[in-house]
């Protein structure tokens, strides 16, 4: 599992962000989304601002959570949210889950079997249409002997 790659998904960089969405390209968007593909380990908003900082010294805080809500809300980024943790955010927009090894903290993207219909693992009544399905696994790795 790596989750810095993504094989699935077109390349994406932040100089495309204004023909994918609309979304009106600032400076501080464009390096916030730039943040979020070069390296793909689910970081938090405030890992977002300590790496956007290095090359916009004078960016807030809250500047970086306005830009990754614009992402968001442009379905550029999604947001996922492990229990009572930071919110991370995630610019693999190709249907997932997340696997968080609970020894190291890392988060990675899982894939999911083509053809694997929801309905034969879970039980749910008939009336019932689900809109959205998150899937969060969490365990460890185990670390090689020798």
């Amino acid at each position: 599992m790596n989750p810095k790659t993504d094989s699935k998904q077109a390349v994406r960089t932040a100089s495309t962000l204004p023909v994918i969405s609309g979304l009106r390209l600032t400076k501080q968007r464009q390096e916030v989304y730039q943040v979020l593909l070069e390296q793909r380990d689910h970081p938090t908003a405030n890992e977002v601002y300590q790496r956007v900082r290095k090359k916009l010294p004078s960016i807030s805080l809250a500047t970086v959570y306005n830009c990754l809500e614009a992402l968001v809300n442009h379905g550029l980024v999604n947001q996922v949210n492990f229990e009572r943790s930071s919110s991370r955010f995630c610019p693999n927009l190709v249907e997932h889950g997340h696997f968080q090894d609970t020894r190291t903290g890392r988060i990675y993207d899982i894939t999911i079997k083509e053809g694997v219909d929801l309905k034969e693992f879970i039980n749910l009544p008939d009336d019932v249409c689900v809109e959205e399905a998150q899937i969060t696994l969490r365990g460890s790795i185990a670390t090689p002997q020798g």
